[in-house]
């Protein structure tokens, strides 16, 4: 059985939020977690992909949104995934008033750094759930 934690970022194409989110994820799955977590694509999700909505459904999840919108979290939680943990970016950037991240299609020096404490949120939510496992 499949026990890595499912992370979904939101598309946010076109959006600075939305390539931190994906930014973010990719960083955890790929740096931080790559043991305990991997990732799901949205867009597999929202047009119904059988094998993708196989491998959340019932499994525990991480959404990562970059606008209320909270596209990921709504689709991964109609898809019968288990969202354990709802990051949203905007709660990170909050706390970097004035700064500038970057465009939609690539961060700055202040767009990794949000990214990096996105990625550890994630990341400290997946090791606390592997303690007695």
């Amino acid at each position: 059985m499949d026990k890595k934690v499912k992370v979904v970022p939101c598309s946010g194409i076109g959006k600075v939020y939305g390539l931190m989110a994906r930014e973010a994820v990719l960083k955890t799955v790929i740096e931080l977690c790559p043991e305990k977590s991997e990732t799901v694509c949205l867009a597999y999700i929202v047009t119904g992909d059988k094998e993708v909505r196989e491998k959340i459904d019932g499994f525990n999840c991480i959404t990562v949104d970059g606008c209320p919108k909270m596209c990921a979290s709504k689709n991964v939680t109609i898809a019968g995934g288990v969202v354990i943990e709802e990051i949203k970016v905007l709660d990170t950037v909050k706390e970097h008033k004035g700064k500038k991240f970057g465009s939609p299609t690539m961060l700055d020096a202040d767009g990794e750094v949000v990214i990096s404490e996105i990625a550890g949120k994630i990341a400290k939510k997946i090791n606390e759930m592997s303690i007695g496992t």
